[in-house]
């Protein structure tokens, strides 16, 4: 039986164990230039040494006014690989592997002058109302993201991924709220992130997978639930995404039904759902922070990794101090062994 502490392997990903810190945005970049700072490499580095089998790098957008901030790291220019090559030489160093986030904030880009999405529709009553991109721009775009992976790939990542979820563009574009387009891309809604995923992967290596992570459940009134997600799913497995990231919400308000919850593992359902369903590996994410029950989704078989967020913010060295409690070798350094007897 697989337990958190089980290496994985998936295509020319190896992973020392089953652990993954999930993108988060630091907004960090004072400079506004889209370059890594010290920061984030003390931020992501530090988590290799504690023990991380699968870092992720936080959200880098493929133009400057696809950030959520100005402060959001970029992959739109060749000046942002060296500083992020730098953080993933630095991690294999201490045995993690690294992936990067490539995306697009859309609608959501609070910092842009003029935001862009599938259509022209605000997120909320206080946002500014984004233009809608034309045909000729959504497949601009496509070229873009092709870009943007291709640099993540000069600067050695082990994996990609494809933010799918939480209101930004991708999402934006399979999102029946957010898509009322006639053109090509209103008629089939996966067909933009379907051709970001094929540009991605006509970039990378052939044995590198690819992630997509998606939101399986929407929360404002009218939003789709696990039935359209599986179909969404479907189709960008079918286009070429390996490896599934599953979260939930982000898109708009909050409805009248209710919000997420905040109890653990609300998510995993969903992550189990998509795995069965679709026969794909699945990252499950949401208030998981707690080692056993890490550990447990791990040996039920509801997921193949577990991402771990806001534990890993307060404790880099989570993954050392869950292998303590679950009694398993979690690859302490030499230097820290006195500090995780076993």
């Amino acid at each position: 039986m697989n337990d958190l502490f089980t290496p994985y392997t998936y295509k020319s990903l190896k992973l020392k164990n089953r652990v993954v810190m999930p993108p988060m945005c630091q907004y960090s970049v004072d400079n506004k230039d889209g370059i890594a700072t010290d920061w984030h490499y003390n931020h992501y580095v530090s988590r290799a040494v504690g023990g991380t089998g699968l870092i992720i790098v936080e959200m880098a957008d493929v133009e400057p006014d696809g950030r959520i901030t100005d402060y959001d790291l970029g992959l739109w220019s060749d000046d942002q690989i060296p500083a992020l090559a730098r953080i993933v030489e630095a991690s294999h160093a201490h045995g993690a592997k690294i992936g990067i986030q490539v995306a697009h904030a859309g609608r959501k880009a609070e910092d842009a002058e003029h935001p862009v999405s599938a259509s022209a529709i605000p997120y909320d009553s206080k946002s500014k109302t984004p233009h809608a991109l034309t045909t000729e721009k959504v497949k601009e775009m496509v070229q873009k993201f092709k870009r943007g992976v291709q640099r993540a790939v000069q600067a050695g990542f082990d994996t990609i991924e494809l933010h799918g979820a939480h209101g930004y563009l991708i999402h934006q574009f399979h999102s029946p709220l957010t898509n009322k387009r006639t053109d090509e891309y209103g008629q089939d809604r996966t067909l933009f992130g379907r051709e970001v995923i094929a540009a991605a992967k006509s970039v990378m290596p052939e044995d590198m997978p690819l992630i997509m992570r998606i939101s399986a459940r929407e929360y404002v009134d009218g939003g789709y639930g696990i039935r359209e997600s599986l179909e969404i799913s479907r189709a960008y497995k079918e286009a070429g995404a390996d490896i599934f990231h599953i979260s939930s919400g982000g898109e708009g308000p909050v409805g009248a039904e209710g919000g997420p919850g905040t109890q653990a593992a609300y998510q995993v359902s969903l992550a189990r759902t998509i795995k069965q369903e679709l026969n794909v590996p699945v990252i499950a994410v949401g208030r998981l922070d707690e080692a056993v029950l890490a550990d447990a989704v791990i040996g039920n078989e509801e997921a193949d990794l577990v991402a771990v967020g806001r534990g890993m913010l307060r404790n880099p060295y989570w993954t050392l101090e869950a292998g303590v409690k679950l009694g398993k070798d979690a690859d302490v350094p030499k230097q820290y062994k006195l500090g995780f007897p076993r």
